[in-house]
């Protein structure tokens, strides 16, 4: 919830490509590593000089918890205050049962021991005094590898290297992590364990599904060979006879089988083959079959008060993005933008992602919002033949994610002229404008900006822009205040924009 975490602003941002590519496989994709990820390893020294090794505790079967946290954060102070990871500590660590680590990794490398120790300019409090749990400053650069975003992410990982994003829970609930029986020391000689499934999710146009799973050796011995099997309810959809070397806790991905599927399917992949633990031997998945539409496809979005947590996409079958979205700002709060799509005959998938984690419903958290929408429409001409996807609040999302297959040509009304779609918003504006239009056909365009004088203030050419919408930051900060003059041409045709400057 956004009073209980606090982001830092990185300078690379997440590309929604990744984003989506990787939900387009399991839908898990936030930036933080998702659960089931293999947690990276890491070599540090905390601040009693003592060196800590993550596989190598992992490997002697100790559970781990990674608080991420950084010394000016306010909900990781709370959650210090609370004193859960401490009394986790005291319960199963070297004192207690002996079976966890704890690790506070201070992650903000532009903070100083004066601040851990509640001193310095950019702290809440004393973090090392009452700690007794190691304490690792300048952890940035892990808090990188594992692709952290916020502050605190709390982390447990089991001895098998596989982590869950635990966050900021209770004891018990912590316990429950990380005493299940998944997240044990590998124990038996012959273990084949199913992680995940990495297979297609999206069946479209009859073409067959990719069908794969993560397979690791959770067992003590090598693992040289198992037999997986998918299944469609109780009919095998095939199998495959694996074979290899995998070391304890190493992964490989399998290749299992492909099947044509020609609705949205549940599917089963199971190790069939004998070994020592038949508890961790399956994982399961749905495969979602493309919803027909039209090649005319509109997309309306109502933006909410967090409109810069917005991120939207189409892709084609091979991944490349063919509309997405531009950069969302606080001019855009309460805005309503409408996207007309022509797409070829083929198989896509919309995705839209949020930040934050509650889509576009921002009222529970400020009390007035505005909460957003939107809707994906197939069109026949200007009417909505189908809808495809629609979102309203109080719904919450981190990712959605849509196959739909075009499958006919829908009737073309008119095209729109582009006096009739070019809006500039705000207007009147103090310096930071946007321009919107819709260009029929792929063309170059051009912008002037002129003062009631005839005088040219500003020119910019976009080059050759793709049909569809589009919107241009203008910097007026330099311009004086008065009226002025748009002239855009763009896609063959020309309109005129009257706007002030204050």
């Amino acid at each position: 919830m956004k009073h209980l975490i606090e982001f830092k602003i990185k300078p690379v941002m997440k590309q929604f490509y990744s984003l989506v590519a990787a939900a387009m496989i399991s839908l898990s994709a936030l930036a933080q590593l998702p659960n089931g990820s293999i947690a990276p390893d890491f070599t540090a020294t905390d601040i009693n000089g003592n060196q800590h090794n993550l596989y190598a505790l992992l490997d002697s079967g100790y559970q781990v918890i990674l608080d991420f946290s950084a010394t000016w954060c306010g909900p990781c102070w709370g959650y210090h205050e609370d004193g859960i990871l401490e009394t986790l500590y005291e319960t199963y660590g070297p004192e207690g049962t002996n079976e966890l680590r704890v690790f506070y990794l201070e992650s903000d490398d532009s903070t100083d021991s004066a601040d851990l120790n509640g001193t310095g300019d950019a702290t809440q409090g004393d973090w090392v005094t009452g700690t007794t749990y190691p304490i690792i400053d300048d952890a940035g650069d892990i808090f990188d590898d594992y692709l952290n975003t916020y502050y605190p992410t709390i982390y447990t990982v089991c001895p098998n290297r596989i982590l869950t994003q635990s966050g900021q829970i209770d004891v018990a609930a912590h316990a429950s992590i990380f005493q299940d029986a998944n997240c044990e020391a590998a124990s038996d000689a012959n273990d084949a364990y199913l992680v995940d499934y990495t297979g297609e999710t999206v069946t479209c146009g009859g073409s067959p599904v990719s069908i794969s799973v993560r397979l690791m050796n959770n067992g003590l011995d090598a693992l040289t060979a198992c037999t997986i099997t998918a299944y469609d309810g109780a009919n095998s959809l095939g199998s495959v006879d694996w074979t290899g070397s995998l070391a304890t806790y190493e992964v490989e991905e399998v290749e299992v089988t492909s099947a044509s599927l020609t609705s949205s399917t549940s599917i089963n992949i199971e190790v069939t083959s004998g070994d020592d633990n038949v508890n961790n031997n399956s994982v399961s998945a749905e495969v979602i079959a493309a919803v027909e539409s039209t090649n005319n496809v509109r997309f309306t979005l109502l933006c909410d008060a967090y409109p810069g947590e917005i991120a939207w996409a189409v892709f084609d079958d091979m991944g490349n993005a063919v509309e997405q979205s531009p950069t969302y700002g606080a001019a855009d709060v309460g805005a309503e933008y409408v996207y007309n799509w022509s797409l070829p005959i083929g198989c896509y998938t919309f995705g839209i992602s949020d930040a934050f984690g509650d889509g576009l419903h921002s009222s529970w958290y400020n009390g007035t919002g505005p909460d957003g929408m939107f809707s994906v429409d197939a069109m026949d001409g200007e009417e909505v033949a189908t809808t495809l996807l629609s979102y309203a609040s109080p719904d919450e999302y981190e990712v959605l994610v849509f196959p739909f297959e075009v499958t006919e040509i829908s009737t073309v009304e008119e095209e729109l002229s582009l006096a009739s779609t070019v809006t500039m918003f705000p207007n009147p504006t103090q310096g930071l404008s946007n321009l919107q239009f819709t260009t029929a056909v792929a063309e170059t365009a051009t912008l002037e900006v002129i003062n009631l004088l005839g005088e040219t203030v500003m020119r910019e050419s976009f080059g050759s822009l793709p049909a569809g919408t589009h919107r241009v930051e203008l910097n007026l900060e330099d311009a004086k205040a008065g009226v002025y003059l748009v002239n855009l041409n763009a896609g063959g045709q020309t309109t005129t924009l009257r706007f002030t400057k204050q």
